[in-house]
C-alpha cells in the first residue's frame, strides 16, 4: 500500500535469491505502492530489522506506482486483493497482475494475501518474511522454468 513494509521486503528479499543464484542481470526488480503517503521514505525500522537478522539488504525508497510500470515490467506483484483491485483500477493490464503468494510452493499460500504488518508487532514482519521468502523462491522457479517466456524475466 504505502511501499515502506511488505513490498520493499520482498524486493530486499527477491534481489538476494537473484544474487545467490548468479541471475541479478537477468531480472529487473522495483518496488511500488498503490498510496503515495510515504513517497520518498525509506523502509520501516522493522522491516530492515528482520531484513537484517535475514542476511538481506532493503535498497529502495517508498514510491507510487505509476502507469509507466504497466510499460515498463512484465509482471505486476502485488501483497493482497486491495492493491490488486486498486491495480486494476489504475490501469494495470490484468494478464500481467499477478499475487505475490501465488508463487509460494510449500503449500501455505491457498490465502493469496500477505497480511500488512504495518499495526502489528514484530512478530507480523517475521511471518511477512517467512510468506515473502516462499514465495519469491517459487517466483524464481517460475521465470527460471523452460515454459517461461522472456517476457515474464524482465
Amino acid at each position: 500500500m504505502g511501499n515502506i513494509c511488505r513490498s520493499p521486503l520482498a524486493e530486499g528479499v527477491f534481489l538476494h535469491l537473484l544474487r545467490e543464484r548468479g541471475l541479478e542481470d537477468h531480472v529487473r526488480v522495483d518496488s511500488a505502492g498503490t498510496g503515495g503517503w510515504h513517497v520518498g521514505n525509506p523502509p520501516d525500522p522493522r522491516s530492515v530489522a528482520v531484513a537484517t537478522k535475514n542476511g538481506i539488504e532493503l535498497p529502495s525508497r517508498a514510491r507510487k506506482i505509476s502507469r509507466s510500470d504497466w510499460e515498463e515490467f512484465d509482471l505486476i506483484i502485488v501483497m493482497d486483493d486491495d492493491n490488486h483491485a486498486d491495480c486494476l483500477d489504475a490501469g494495470a493490464p490484468a494478464d500481467r497482475l499477478r499475487h505475490l503468494r501465488s508463487f509460494d510452493r510449500s503449500g501455505n499460500g491457498a490465502n493469496l494475501a500477505v497480511p500488512d504488518p504495518y499495526y502489528g508487532g514484530d512478530d507480523g514482519f517475521d511471518r511477512v518474511y517467512e510468506m515473502v521468502r516462499a514465495s519469491c523462491e517459487g517466483l524464481i522457479e517460475h521465470l527460471t522454468q523452460p515454459s517461461a517466456t522472456e517476457a515474464d524475466r524482465s
